[in-house]
């Protein structure tokens, strides 16, 4: 949603028109941002990062678009928390298992995303995820969680992704096949305190957080980048969408204390309800990061009765 006094142009995204800021990088680029001119922007450290990631022109079912999406300044924070793993299997699909860390115990993660300078203009995000086993996988859960983990690549199942700015739900409902809707949503993330609220339709707390940001590690542009993988069905179809994410100031805390998650009423509250959480056991702060954002591929995932 566009601030009050920011004025905007319409835009078609197959048949669904949205509002972007005038003058923005989507107005001005539809995706073919220019690199340079992003490399100005005093909020951006470097853009080296997706120099090295040429995009694509790929059809979708919100018609043409490049990919990857690229996020040349975010921010974020991950709160990874044990759950049961009867409680994460009841709200996956029948072809998607939970990754155990012991038996009978899952993850579950609850993520605020504040992005700053990207493709599609500023927005904020949440998201209540769950890490699942890789859609081919064998029978030992334990090796892909010490594959997971050595790469620094994990698999997850998203529950909620509410954001802040129609073509954000547009591009990630229609287009990727995330759970998004649109609700006011802020986010603020700095080397001190990070604190998030996600509103319902009515306009009170459907989750909110607050916590000290852990000490911060700068990490020069392609030393520390992740990957993950989420799952998706599109019209009835398998799909794996991968993400890279390129953190540039980043810490952690174990156990971490003086933690506030706040549930109230709405769909994200719901769902983290729902996986009956036990224990918070990581917190993990970006205050500066970059991501790049690939369009879903087709993927062949095991058909169970």
């Amino acid at each position: 949603m566009p601030t009050t006094h920011q004025a905007t142009v319409e835009v078609d995204l197959a048949g669904r028109t949205v509002e972007v800021p005038r003058d923005g990088l989507f107005d001005r680029y539809r995706m073919n941002t220019d690199l340079d001119e992003v490399a100005r922007d005093p909020r951006v450290s470097g853009v080296d990062f997706f120099r090295n990631l040429p995009k694509t022109e790929v059809e979708s079912p919100i018609g043409p678009t490049l990919t990857p999406n690229f996020y040349y300044r975010m921010s974020s924070t991950r709160l990874t928390v044990l759950a049961r793993s009867r409680a994460i299997r009841s709200r996956l699909p029948r072809e998607l298992a939970p990754l155990e860390v012991a038996p009978g115990i899952g993850l579950m993660s609850v993520i605020f995303f504040r992005y700053d300078v990207c493709d599609i203009d500023f927005y904020t995000e949440a998201a209540v995820g769950v890490a699942v086993r890789p859609a081919r996988h064998g029978k030992l859960g334990f090796v892909d969680l010490l594959a997971a983990l050595k790469n620094d690549h994990l698999d997850s199942y998203v529950l909620s992704l509410p954001v802040n700015t129609d073509i954000a739900q547009v591009r990630g409902h229609d287009g990727y096949g995330f759970p998004k809707w649109v609700t006011e949503l802020d986010v603020d993330i700095d080397g001190s305190r990070t604190t998030a609220r996600v509103a319902n339709d009515a306009g009170e707390t459907d989750v909110a957080f607050s916590a000290p940001t852990p000490s911060q590690t700068r990490y020069p542009s392609g030393e520390r980048v992740s990957g993950l993988t989420s799952y998706t069905s599109i019209n009835g179809a398998w799909h794996s969408t991968f993400s890279q994410t390129n953190a540039l100031s980043a810490g952690s805390t174990s156990f971490p204390r003086d933690v506030d998650l706040q549930l109230g009423r709405g769909r994200m509250s719901d769902d983290v309800r729902s996986l009956k959480p036990i224990r918070t056991i990581r917190l993990d702060v970006i205050t500066e990061g970059q991501l790049a954002l690939h369009m879903p591929v087709p993927h062949s995932v095991p058909t169970k009765a």
